[in-house]
């Protein structure tokens, strides 16, 4: 593949992950907001929103990696993007009936693009050569930060923009996102798999994910992406309901939290190859760590904002970490359902953790939704540790072997 063609692919997908990511910005934003005006005073519901966004995000990552092990990269993403389109057209005609049942079925379609839209990184490990690939993987994942301005200022531009409902036109704009994201997917120029290449799917997956690298890179993006979701998806209701800032306020500090999840992407592939993909992941930790402790220190508008740009930094450095592990740890043949098995174990526990971080924060408060992300945290920098161990014993086991 020549560099042309390399960089080319890497440009347009990079693109779609940044229309993809205004949307999600968006929505992530207004979509507890808007459950507020559809429930009332009993806000235990409040995240069913997002965790059914993110059971569609579940439901959708394995079709979407063995579709597009058929047809392509670049008609699975058309496909995905489609999706996306219809669901948050739903969501549209939701939001103006006041339908909280008809909101949580667009938002679950939505998910389902998500989980089509989250493989770009991976198409772009496809598309570079070997030592491109950490540097196109950061690259792609970069990309989100136009999501980071671009979702809360258009949530805060369009929030009464139509007269229906609140929120009714930040809908309309998301589906704008999603229908450019896309027309974008047809410039994808990457080749459909081979008959021979989808009859080989390699190893079997129990034994794939027995390899402790593949452990270790799940565990960096589940933890870091566990960690993030339960913090970000409650920090809008905590800001507003529980300590009564605007949503100026609250838009301000998603801004930058999201603004902090992309931007370094910009060298983090870079750092990966000078540094390797354990410490980066353990520097994503050390974030996290950051974030929760300055949480739990106070209330004040700067404690929310440095502990969502914190955990911003966290995901980032902990995803992009454990994605590029995961692309080292398995064959291209194998790449279907190990990617595809990785997003939905992530998907299914962010899934999980939204749903329980809104009924933590109903029942005890933003504390404890806090306290609920420290043992993740142990637990990951404990498998890193681990596997650092695992690395070193290999050559000398292997030495010994050989003599």
């Amino acid at each position: 593949m020549s560099f042309s063609r390399e960089k080319r692919n890497v440009v347009v997908l990079a693109g779609g992950q940044a229309l993809f990511n205004s949307g999600r910005a968006t929505m992530f934003l207004v979509a507890t907001l808007a459950s507020v005006n559809m429930l009332g005073d009993d806000l235990t519901l409040v995240t069913l929103p997002i965790t059914m966004m993110l059971v569609g995000n579940t439901c959708g990552t394995l079709p979407a990696s063995h579709l597009m092990q058929w047809i392509g990269r670049k008609w699975g993403f058309t496909v995905g993007g489609l999706i996306g389109v219809f669901g948050c057209a739903l969501c549209l005609y939701a939001i103006t009936e006041n339908s909280f049942t008809l909101f949580n079925i667009g938002i679950f379609f939505f998910g389902i693009y998500s989980g089509f839209a989250g493989l770009q990184r991976f198409a772009a490990a496809d598309a570079a050569s070997p030592a491109f690939r950490a540097r196109a993987i950061s690259l792609v994942i970069a990309a989100g930060i136009v999501g980071a301005f671009v979702g809360p200022e258009t949530a805060k531009f369009t929030r009464v923009l139509l007269p229906q409902a609140e929120f009714a036109g930040t809908m309309l704009a998301i589906i704008g996102f999603a229908f450019i994201a896309t027309v974008s997917s047809l410039l994808i120029d990457l080749p459909r798999p081979t008959r021979a290449e989808r009859a080989d799917t390699g190893r079997p997956l129990p034994q794939i994910l027995k390899n402790p690298a593949v452990i270790v890179a799940i565990a960096g993006g589940l933890v870091g992406y566990v960690t993030m979701n339960m913090m970000m998806t409650t920090t809008p209701i905590a800001m507003r309901v529980g300590h009564h800032f605007s949503f100026d306020d609250a838009a301000f500090v998603i801004e930058w939290h999201i603004f902090a999840m992309f931007f370094p992407g910009l060298f983090t592939g870079q750092l990966i190859g000078r540094y390797g993909s354990l410490r980066i992941i353990a520097t994503g930790g050390v974030f996290l760590f950051i974030a929760v402790a300055v949480a739990l220190s106070g209330t004040e508008l700067w404690h929310f904002w440095f502990a969502m740009f914190a955990l911003g930094l966290g995901w980032n450095f902990a995803f992009t970490g454990g994605t590029t592990l995961l692309t080292e740890s398995h064959t291209a043949p194998e790449r279907a359902k190990v990617q595809g098995t990785n997003d939905f174990i992530v998907f299914t526990f962010m899934a999980f953790s939204s749903m329980f971080s809104g009924t933590l924060y109903h029942l005890m408060g933003w504390t404890w939704v806090n306290l609920a992300a420290l043992p993740m945290i142990l637990v990951m920098m404990a498998m890193l540790v681990w596997l650092a161990v695992v690395k070193r014993r290999e050559p000398a086991l292997k030495s010994a072997a050989a003599e």
